[in-house]
């Protein structure tokens, strides 16, 4: 297969913010499992995401009303009682076969059937047919021999005594909405939503695996099903009306026009459920409104319920719909499309300039001020008429006493009008630098900060959207992103390279580096990696400070739940020193893009560097977002990690470099008796017992060259 040499993106084939849910089953039967039976909300319904109304299900066998049934397998038909565990049987004939030895003849008698109620224990409720089986044996004699009767069991038969326990487990939470959990509740995958929190449609199911691996088949994806609804008390002149909120793409993946989002009734006393509006996929657009009312008589029933369901793509995130403001409710009208509300957009991530996250070792020994000077706050006014502004606050809290606050001036908040416009987005950038920093005279290893926004209008709305909190942690690392992917990425090629470059508070070391990688469309676990960390070169990648050995590649790691990375620690435990500004990344040895996680939430594509040619020329991404990838520094966590320290080794000189001739290797105070040349892929072609290698014969490119004796690190030389 040919491949082109490029930075490519793609969907997510899993959802690794997803942790899958455990399923209390044994074998493949029932026993064991929960049904839970639902309680009954009534109207009004309504659900803006910025919290999660989706109903938990917790087996409890001791809960409050909790039954349960016993099946058994086989039962007599004539009386539905279960058969003893020692009746077996088979669905094959089976028979008495009795032999004439002396005429070498034989005659079959086959054994009388028995007619069993048969039950399929892997689904309820549990199905029964009437099936005739038969013992499972065969019985052989021989006439005129005294005593010859054998008897061969059937290895295995298949019919034999079993049971399953199905518990029922009842739910009373009117606090919850939503029935299922396939839909996916997230505050990052919509393009300015008008709140915190939407509900995201794709394929992926509700343990963030693919509906189907590896299928190009379209087919109905999640589904978002509210709880039974009492509707036998609301009359049909009421105005009854379902409004919702919807936008394709988002920061998703695009549908095509053959993919939709539906909306669908369920009218319990025929126990159907019934189209009731659909839209087509399209490219990203600003959330629109639906709005529909119900009057079919076949509705006002209790247990009338309602869902939103996808129709995609079923093998990744793909084909993506979102889903905001559900609202159902009487006394409505027709052109009741209005969600007034004041909301953050998005959630607050970050005080800090430029990083989510600093080691805090780094963040104390900062003589300037770290926090940010462009704060971006988005809010929207969902009223469709102008209203006041009010100033805004972040409070910073520890152990819940509050340790500095900042005021959001509200007519910055506005965009410098005089009131918010009405139905509108509002982006804000606020200076921190001036105020409160993080106390850094406390001690420990590590901070946890808790970080309150607000921010509200002046007329009456949904307060649980005007603030938004999150943690500022400060731990052993560097991070620009979220925590979250919304995407994958990475270059394609052989040898190609990937490098993030850091500015860090203060020289030192690095003991490894944490990435999230995520599945795309191409499974890459088992392709191959070298962990590569580069200094400094005018704003690109420069000399290989650090790469793993050749015979020691790494593979990405897929690990599930939010923020969760998987650390490469430096081959023997090795520290390896850096200046204030360094890359880390990868030399790759497969073609195939590697997958690694792009927040596209947070954009510092700017850092993002690679490289196709061997490192000779180096490209910006040409993607928003931030890579998914965390230097990880030496600090006092090291005796946590258990990570010994090593004597920081003497770095290589190397002369001229590039070079069309001879290249020289030097080391501080030190003598060079022995060098080793390997190529771009990792193969030893020279070895010299001198400190000079004679590059004459060899082709123009890059090469890597190693004093073993010195130092276990490799050096980029470049033939020209």
């Amino acid at each position: 297969m040919a491949w082109s040499q490029e930075m490519t993106q793609g969907p997510l084939t899993q959802n690794m913010a997803i942790k899958p849910v455990q399923i209390l089953k044994t074998g493949n039967t029932i026993d064991s499992s929960f049904i839970y039976q639902l309680d009954t909300i009534s109207l009004p319904i309504f659900d803006d995401f910025s919290s999660s109304k989706f109903q938990q299900y917790a087996p409890d066998y001791n809960a409050v009303g909790i039954s349960s049934l016993l099946f058994y397998h086989l039962l007599d038909p004539s009386t539905n009682l279960p058969l003893s565990s020692a009746e077996v049987f088979t669905n094959q004939v089976t028979f008495k076969r009795v032999y004439d030895a002396v005429n070498s003849t034989y005659i079959d008698f086959p054994f009388t059937a028995t007619s069993v109620k048969v039950g399929d224990l892997a689904h309820f409720p549990v199905v029964y047919q009437t099936s005739n089986l038969y013992p499972p044996y065969y019985i052989y004699d021989t006439i005129g021999v005294v005593d010859v009767s054998d008897t061969v069991w059937i290895t295995n038969p298949a019919y034999t005594q079993d049971s399953a326990r199905q518990f029922f487990q009842p739910v009373n939470d009117l606090s919850k909405i939503w029935a299922d959990h396939y839909a996916y509740h997230n505050y990052r995958y919509g393009l300015n939503p008008r709140s915190l929190g939407v509900a995201t449609f794709d394929g992926l199911n509700e343990n963030g695996y693919p509906y189907q691996f590896g299928t190009t088949v379209t087919n109905y994806g999640d589904r978002l099903t509210s709880k039974p609804i009492d509707m036998s008390s609301v009359n049909a002149s009421d105005s009854v009306y379902l409004s919702f909120l919807y936008q394709p793409e988002g920061l998703g993946d695009v549908p095509e026009s053959g993919d939709s989002l539906l909306l669908e009734f369920y009218a319990p006393q025929i126990d159907q459920w019934f189209h009731i509006w659909s839209v087509g996929g399209s490219a990203v657009h600003p959330f629109k409104a639906v709005h529909v009312k119900i009057s079919d008589p076949k509705f006002f029933h209790k247990g009338f319920q309602f869902r939103i369901r996808n129709y995609g793509g079923l093998s990744g995130a793909l084909d993506d719909f979102h889903v905001d403001y559900v609202h159902l409710r009487s006394l409505s009208y027709y052109n009741d499309t209005i969600f007034k509300d004041f909301a953050f957009s998005y959630p607050l991530n970050t005080l800090l300039k430029t990083y989510t996250a600093v080691p805090w070792d780094h963040y104390k020994a900062s003589s300037s001020n770290k926090m940010t000077d462009s704060l971006e706050v988005k809010v929207y006014n969902g009223s469709n008429t102008a209203e006041n502004y009010q100033n805004g606050q972040i409070s910073v809290l520890q152990n819940s006493a509050t340790l500095g606050m900042f005021t959001l001036p509200g007519f910055l908040l506005a965009e410098g009008q005089i009131n918010y416009n009405p139905s509108a987005l509002f982006t804000s950038y606020h200076d921190l630098s001036n105020g409160y920093e993080y106390d850094k005279t406390l001690l420990g290893i590590q901070q946890d900060f808790e970080v309150k926004a607000s921010a509200s209008a002046q007329f009456p709305n949904f307060s649980q959207n005007d603030s938004t909190l999150f943690t500022q942690s400060f731990y052993n690392f560097y991070s620009y992103d979220d925590g979250s992917a919304e995407a994958a990425f990475g270059p394609t090629g052989v040898q190609a390279r990937l490098a993030i470059r850091y500015d860090s508070y203060e020289a030192d070391s690095l003991i490894g580096v944490s990435m999230h990688f995520v599945p795309s469309v191409v499974d890459v676990s088992q392709k191959l990696f070298l962990l590569t960390v580069w200094d400094n070169d005018n704003g690109v990648p420069g000399n290989v400070l650090y790469e793993d050995d050749a015979f020691s590649p790494r593979q990405p790691a897929y690990i599930s739940g939010q923020n969760n990375f998987e650390t490469y620690y430096f081959t023997n435990n090795e520290k390896v020193p850096v200046g204030n500004t360094f890359f880390v990344g990868w030399r790759q040895l497969d073609p195939n893009r590697l997958n690694l996680g792009l927040d596209r939430n947070i954009d510092h594509s700017n850092t993002i560097r690679y490289s196709v040619d061997g490192g000779n020329n180096w490209y910006t991404s040409p993607f928003p977002g931030s890579a998914m990838l965390r230097p990880v520094f030496s600090t006092q966590i090291d005796a946590v990690l258990e990570v010994p320290a090593h004597q920081v080794e003497e770095l290589l000189v190397i002369y001229p470099n590039p070079s069309n001739a001879t290249i020289t290797v030097s080391v501080k105070d030190k003598q060079v008796n022995h060098l080793t040349l390997f190529n771009s892929l990792g193969q030893v072609i020279r070895n010299v017992e001198s400190n000079q290698i004679d590059l004459q014969d060899l082709k123009n490119g890059v090469y890597f060259v190693s004093a073993p004796e010195i130092s276990s690190r490799t050096y980029k030389v470049i033939k020209q």
